[in-house]
């Protein structure tokens, strides 16, 4: 059976993806309507991952023999100034997500709930590729601003980007 302060912690977690998913995907339709087809993509494919991130979450509550606690999900912002806003957005949320992460590491480690910790690895090992990509498309759009057709030529290489389910659902 599961601590129940990991398990209040990864109900919260469930929520938090959730969450992200969500503001991906108002990040999606804003880039839509401004004419960004390909980062619309972009942001409709990292809003699909956190949803698979949600859903590892939740299966492993109920493997460890939790109850899964689904809780209203915050509104997100909807509107930005403009394409390296969103972007911006995407940088500092993927660095408070990393801190969430750490944070659920360090009371599983607290609790000694070392299946909790080791289930976490994976996530930590993701935040790592998550800030380091979100880093690199906001350079790459920064770089792609001094040039007329570098927009043009970004938003068809985010056209481009796919989402690849994890292979294994732990």
């Amino acid at each position: 059976m599961i601590d129940e302060k990991v398990l209040e912690a990864l109900n919260k977690q469930v929520n938090a993806e959730l969450y992200s998913s969500y503001l991906y995907m108002a990040m999606s339709a804003f880039l839509e309507d401004k004419g960004l087809p390909g980062f619309a993509n972009l942001e409709m494919v990292n809003a699909k991952e956190e949803l698979d991130h949600a859903m590892k979450f939740y299966d492993f509550i109920i493997r460890r023999g939790g109850k899964v606690e689904i809780e209203a999900i915050e509104k997100p912002t909807t509107d930005w100034e403009n394409p390296v806003a969103v972007l911006e957005n995407v940088v500092s949320h993927e660095e408070k997500v990393t801190g969430l992460i750490n944070d659920l590491v360090s009371l599983a480690i607290e609790q000694k709930d070392f299946a909790t910790n080791q289930f976490l690895q994976w996530f930590v090992d993701e935040q790592v590729e998550e800030e380091e990509t979100a880093n690199d498309d906001l350079n790459s759009l920064n770089l792609a601003m001094d040039s007329g057709n570098g927009l043009y030529l970004l938003d068809q290489q985010f056209a481009a980007r796919v989402y690849t389910p994890p292979a294994t659902n732990e």
